[in-house]
């Protein structure tokens, strides 16, 4: 089923044109990631899709079963009401029965709950309502009564993401789901759980995202905006960096050629007579054509980042038994760290732990409660916060940058005006005396990037880098960094960049506790899921000795997910007869020996008992303690190859 076909859609800001007589269509099923650099119209794209904006010229056909869901970077709520009733407007009465249920749960009123579970049987509401659970847990959209205008930046952006999963989640048969960064303020838990739920949900997709493992695990076709056309590729990102190259590479050797022609053209040219024969004059309009692709060019235009650091000493900063809490919530207990130059560090952990704390407390920007922080006398930090740039809307981008400086030098030793600078980081001439307000959220973002780089820091600090950064400005910012001789301290989501650029990691775990695990973002889940499997086993031996349960309870290969279905894990080697044997032999003999355990316990606890029994008893229950530990990791081993 054709969802949406667009022919020859053009659309331009003045004398700025962002496509030109872009086509394509999108059919049931289809998952699509749109990426371009910040400012040519990935937005503008979707909005005019949505029906926000319109097109200068060209066709639009969306389906009329077809309805269009559109998840926007700046969500719009009805400021006058609570979360509840922005994520439940739709006036349906299953709708209704469920915000009336959830606001009942919320008030942990048990009488109003009584009356509503009928109802929901009636509505046959109970199925939807479990999603919109799981929807609402997931995101940690709780205090459904708050008001939106009391919400953070962040919970604004879940509790709208909450409101148009439900939407999708009640009708989506023909929806067309539109999301413009929809990672962004999730931690790493919520993007894995929305990557599952929308392959699960079987949505038709059209996505804009930094975030490059979401993006091949929801997506299996990339658009690429550039140059005002629309190139298509199938297939992940790797794929498209490949196929982009070679297209890149094709183009340069057409140009090539065409300039050869239009060399031999252009002498014909002006050695031609006055008078036009019919046949010179298609020669004439050919060669028009040849001169267009001729002078035609390709610029991979990218951000350059060529920044002089600051000499950094050999003291760096250290952290000695610092302390930090905010009435209950506790930061940091006792953090102890040395940092040392050229250091990568990841820092990660769920909302709300203190992380961006953390960040202030380093830069001296929040005090800590107790302990000390000594930093360089060389240091000199370069932050960049959430926060984002801070101006007034009356200011062009020029006049900004150089209430900063007028000059910044350059690792090679020579300087650049602020003007110079501005395009390397692709602000032209005519984009610096544009007003600050009417930058796209990535341009402010590189903007605040320019900002940051130009104090020469030899300490950056990197709080959600990646949010609103387009993918070629990524990509040039990981090979900075790569190469920065500094320390690096990076917040952030983005799975892909931290893998990239981090040798080791501090993991906030709550309660104030930090773990330095030695290794990146992806090791580190590795380490998690094996230490999961491990504790599972753990549990299963408790089980079995505990429970009674039988072998193949215990040691059964099925898992249940969310849903409650099976599934099958990874195929194993198969146990020899031998083995088989000897795990039977160890269920039999763990058991005895907790017999025994438990019998000897009981006699220590007789006070009637001599001194030379006691004494005894005691040497044997040391012995069957050790025993048993070494018959349950056998068992735990064995145990695998079931």
């Amino acid at each position: 089923m054709h969802y949406v076909s667009v022919e020859n859609l053009t659309k331009s800001y003045g004398i700025n044109p962002l496509f030109r007589n872009i086509s394509f269509h999108i059919n049931e099923g289809d998952k699509i990631a749109l990426i371009a650099r910040n400012g040519v119209g990935k937005s503008t794209l979707l909005r005019i899709l949505n029906g926000d904006e319109y097109a200068d010229s060209g066709k639009l056909f969306i389906h009329k079963d077809v309805t269009v869901a559109l998840f926007e970077q700046d969500p719009k709520f009805d400021e006058n009401k609570t979360v509840l009733e922005n994520i439940f407007h739709t006036n349906h009465p299953v709708l209704n029965i469920i915000r009336e249920y959830e606001l009942a749960a919320d008030n942990e009123d048990g009488e109003k709950l009584v009356e509503l579970f009928g109802r929901m049987d009636d509505l046959n509401a109970w199925d939807f309502e479990v999603k919109v659970k799981q929807i609402l847990t997931k995101l940690n959209v709780h205090h459904l009564q708050q008001a939106v205008s009391d919400l953070s930046g962040g919970q604004r952006k879940r509790v709208a993401l909450a409101k148009t999963l439900i939407d999708i989640g009640f009708d989506h048969k023909h929806t067309l789901l539109m999301m413009d960064e929809p990672t962004n303020h999730l931690d790493v838990e919520m993007i894995e759980w929305l990557e599952n739920y929308l392959n699960q949900e079987n949505v038709t997709l059209l996505l804009v995202t930094h975030d490059r493992y979401f993006l091949d695990a929801v997506s299996e076709e990339i658009w690429e905006l550039e140059r005002e056309n629309l190139h298509v590729y199938r297939g992940d990102y790797e794929n498209y960096v490949e196929k982009k190259a070679a297209r890149i590479e094709s183009e340069m050797a057409s140009i090539d050629k065409a300039k050869n022609e239009y060399r031999k053209e252009l002498e014909w040219m002006r050695k031609q007579p006055k008078a036009r024969t019919t046949k010179s004059k298609s020669r004439q309009d050919n060669f028009y054509e040849v001169e267009a692709k001729a002078k035609q060019k390709i610029e991979d235009a990218q951000v350059q980042l060529q920044v002089k650091m600051s000499r950094l000493g050999g003291k760096v900063v250290e952290m000695k038994k610092v302390y930090k809490s905010y009435g209950d919530l506790q930061i940091l207990k006792g953090f102890d760290y040395t940092f040392s130059k050229g250091e990568r560090i990841g820092v990660i952990g769920k909302n709300g732990v203190g992380k961006s704390t953390f960040l202030n407390m380093l830069q001296g920007l929040e005090k800590n409660d107790s302990g000390k922080i000594n930093i360089g006398d060389t240091v000199v930090f370069g932050n960049f916060s959430q926060q984002g740039l801070v101006f007034k809307h009356n200011m062009r981008v020029i006049e900004y940058v150089k209430t900063f400086a007028e000059n910044f030098p350059l690792a090679n030793g020579g300087s650049l005006s602020a003007a110079q600078f501005l395009e390397l980081f692709l602000f032209t001439p005519d984009k610096q005396y544009t007003y600050l307000n009417s930058l796209s959220g990535g341009e402010k973002k590189r903007l605040q990037l320019l900002i940051v780089l130009f104090t020469n820091p030899n300490f950056l600090i990197l709080d959600e880098p990646t949010n609103d950064l387009d993918l070629p400005t990524l990509a040039v910012l990981e090979n900075f960094l790569s190469d920065y001789q500094g320390c690096v301290l990076i917040v952030s989501h983005d799975r892909y960049f931290m893998d990239r650029l981090v040798d080791h990691l501090f993991v906030f775990e709550g309660d104030g506790e930090v773990r330095d695990f030695p290794g990146n973002y992806t090791q580190y889940r590795l380490w998690l899921k094996d230490n999961e499997k491990k504790d599972n086993k753990w549990q299963a031996l408790e089980d079995f000795k505990s429970k009674g349960k039988s072998i193949e309870e215990v040691t059964s290969n099925k898992v249940q997910d969310s849903s409650g279905k099976a599934q099958g894990t990874n195929a194993k080697k198969k146990p020899s007869f031998k083995e088989k044997k000897e795990f039977e032999d160890l269920e039999k003999e763990i058991a005895a020996l907790e017999a025994e355990k438990n019998k000897i316990e009981e006699q220590l606890s007789n006070p009637d008992e001599s001194f030379e029994q006691l004494n005894l008893l005691s040497k044997r229950i040391g012995e069957i303690s050790s025993t048993l530990e070494q018959k349950e990791l056998r068992w735990l081993e064995l145990s695998e190859l079931f």
